[in-house]
């Protein structure tokens, strides 16, 4: 009788798409009208009627309880879609998707290689993303050492991967900046000291990279992209003074520990 209890009360905290639900978060009357969805963080963890929404285009399903994508498989004219933060181990249905260019799956429990198969004939899916550094969402499948390589492999058409842009317009200036950084990093001290720039300044006001919301799909997506690529920016900074923190600790540590044996 408990075990029964526990199943409805675990159904009841299960989130289920229904055409009630599509329709208040987009004001359509038709399903098939539908062609942006945002359905972040609702606590989803069955896709229910979200397959007869055919024309879809744009789809955020992020931050859920999804293991099943089968529902997924009509979606033929899906460009966008945002899986992350879900428990997804298995991603066949998205072989049907054969529009798909922009694909998320950070977060998630895709285990191998092999798990990736089934998308090989996505022909137009060109930014994959397993891993996400700024929200520290990754898969099993990332631990190999390998995978970024096998991945361009199986892909040849692929031009980001993991938020990485590795052919075409802008791969050259992402190389380009990595090299600057380097040689920054590699500048940053003399004759093992860490040299101080005490005069560097803002190039900017603290208000200037402030947005204003949109009520249009694409423009919110955009903004998304860029507001994480800042969020990303943010976090390296803060790892980047923890480091030059914990050099200067070690390099003072060393100098008083020669001062003793001398």
């Amino acid at each position: 009788m408990d075990s029964k209890r526990e199943k409805d009360q675990q159904d009841a905290d299960c989130e289920r798409i229904t055409a009630v639900l599509l329709k208040s978060r987009t004001g359509e009357f038709d399903l098939e009208s539908i062609l942006f969805l945002k359905l972040r963080g609702l606590g989803i963890c069955d896709l229910g009627c979200i397959g007869e929404c055919v024309n879809l285009e744009r789809l955020d399903l992020s931050g859920n309880n999804i293991t099943n994508l089968a529902p997924l498989a009509s979606l033929r004219l899906l460009s966008v879609l945002n899986l992350s933060a879900n428990r997804i181990t298995n991603l066949e249905p998205l072989r049907n998707c054969e529009n798909l260019q922009n694909l998320n799956v950070a977060g998630n429990n895709i285990s191998s290689i092999e798990n990736l198969h089934c998308l090989v004939s996505l022909r137009k899916l060109e930014n994959f993303r397993l891993k996400d550094n700024t929200y520290n969402y990754t898969n099993p499948v990332c631990r190999n050492s390998s995978y970024r390589t096998v991945v361009l492999e199986m892909f040849p058409n692929m031009k980001v991967l993991d938020g990485e842009r590795v052919v075409g317009r802008g791969s050259d200036l992402y190389q380009l900046c990595k090299d600057i950084d380097d040689t920054i990093k590699a500048g940053s001290y003399k004759n093992g000291q860490l040299v101080e720039h005490t005069n560097c300044k803002p190039w900017v006001e603290d208000t200037y990279w402030e947005i204003k919301r949109s009520n249009n799909a694409i423009i919110d997506e955009a903004y998304k992209q860029f507001n994480d690529v800042l969020h990303e920016c943010r976090l390296l900074n803060n790892r980047a003074s923890h480091v030059i923190s914990q050099t200067e600790k070690s390099m003072s540590l060393k100098k008083q520990s020669k001062q003793y044996a001398i």
